[in-house]
C-alpha cells in the first residue's frame, strides 16, 4: 500500500482519483492522510510517507537538507476564496485586498466600517461586529491567503508575515476547513475563508475580490485558470510560483497551484514505479476528472512540463 499525506483543501478529489485509480488497476491500493501542508512535507522529507502534497512550497531550507531530491509538481489550481456570514443582507460582498487586510488585522472591526461601504454602496451594511475566522498553523490556505495579503499590504507582511503560520493579531482558529465553514454558517456577523469546491458545496456566500486590474472578480474555476495562464511567463522549472495578485482582468487574485511532493528516487524501487504509474494517470485522466469535479486544470504548457517532470521519478 502506498501512502500519500496531504492537505485538506484537495483531499475530495484525491480520495476520488485513488478511487478511480484502484478501481482501473486493482493491485495498487493508496491510502490518503490528510495531515495538513507542513506536517506532509515533513512526511516526505523524512521519508515516512511515498509522496504528499500542499498548498505551499517546501521552504528551500527543508529542500537543501532533505537526503534525498524531491520534485513539487503541480496537480491541480485551486482558489481560496473568502466566505461570510451576514443575515438578511442582499447582494454580493465586494472587497479589496487591503481592506480584507485590515480586517484580519482587527483594525476593521464592524460590517458596515466606511472601508467596506465605499466598496459596497448598493448593499444595506449592519452595525455588526466582524468575527475573523483563521485556520491554525501549518496550513496551506493560511500560505495562499497570507502570501496574497503580504503583497498588496505592506502593514500585513510586518505584522501577520507570509506562510502557512502567520502571526494573526485578532481571530478563531480551527484545525479543520469543515469545522471553520460550519461555524461561520451558524455565526452571523463572521468572515473566514477556505477553498472554493468546498466552499461552494457548503452553500456559503462568497465575496468578489478586487484584482490587479482593479476588477471585482467572482472566484469560479474560469477566474482561477486565468490567474494561472497570466503568470505563464513566471514559471520555473522547478513550479515553485507564486498566482497571488496575478495580472489580467479576468484573474481571481487568491489562486494557487497545489503541489504533490514526491522524492525523485524512491527508497523502494517498486514502490517508486507504482508512484509514477499513479501520477502518469494523474496527469491524463487525473486532470479530466478533476475538470468533472469542478477543479481549475493545469493550463497545457504547464501541463506538458510537469509531465516530462513526473516521468523522471524512479
Amino acid at each position: 500500500m502506498l501512502v500519500q499525506t496531504g492537505s485538506s483543501m484537495p483531499e475530495p478529489l484525491y480520495k476520488y482519483w485513488i478511487t478511480e485509480y484502484h478501481r482501473q488497476q486493482p493491485a495498487t491500493d493508496i491510502r490518503y492522510m490528510a495531515s495538513g501542508t507542513g506536517e506532509s512535507a515533513r512526511s516526505v522529507l523524512a521519508g515516512s510517507a511515498d509522496f504528499g502534497g500542499g498548498d505551499a512550497p517546501i521552504p528551500e531550507a527543508q529542500l537543501r537538507e532533505a537526503p534525498k531530491p524531491i520534485l513539487e509538481l503541480p496537480s491541480v489550481l485551486i482558489g481560496i476564496v473568502v466566505i461570510y456570514e451576514l443575515p438578511d443582507v442582499k447582494g454580493e460582498l465586494k472587497l479589496s485586498g487591503p481592506v480584507l487586510a485590515n480586517i484580519f488585522l482587527g483594525k476593521v472591526k464592524v460590517w458596515n466600517d466606511p472601508a467596506i461601504a465605499k466598496l459596497n454602496p448598493e448593499m444595506s451594511l449592519p452595525e455588526l461586529p466582524i468575527q475573523v475566522f483563521h485556520r491554525n498553523d501549518g496550513k496551506g490556505s493560511n500560505y495562499v491567503l497570507s502570501d496574497y495579503l503580504a503583497k498588496v499590504s505592506p502593514e500585513f507582511l510586518a505584522a501577520a508575515g507570509r506562510g502557512e503560520s502567520p502571526k494573526w493579531p485578532v481571530g478563531q482558529s480551527f484545525q479543520r476547513s469543515l469545522d471553520l465553514v460550519a461555524k461561520l454558517r451558524t455565526t452571523p456577523g463572521a468572515i473566514g475563508y477556505t477553498e472554493l469546491n468546498l466552499a461552494a458545496s457548503s452553500a456559503v456566500r462568497m465575496a468578489s475580490m478586487k484584482n490587479a486590474a482593479g476588477e471585482f472578480v467572482r472566484p469560479s474555476a474560469k477566474s482561477i485558470a486565468a490567474a494561472a495562464s497570466a503568470s505563464g511567463s513566471k514559471m520555473s522549472n522547478d513550479f515553485r510560483v507564486s498566482l497571488t495578485n496575478a495580472p489580467g482582468k479576468d484573474s481571481y487574485p487568491i489562486s494557487s497551484f497545489t503541489w504533490i511532493y514526491v522524492p525523485l528516487v524512491a527508497k523502494d524501487p517498486e514502490r517508486g514505479r507504482a508512484v509514477a504509474d499513479y501520477l502518469k494517470w494523474v496527469y491524463i485522466t487525473g486532470q479530466k476528472i478533476a475538470q468533472e469535479q469542478g477543479y481549475a486544470t493545469l493550463p497545457d504548457d504547464v501541463l506538458e512540463k510537469v509531465v516530462a517532470k513526473a516521468a523522471t521519478i524512479r
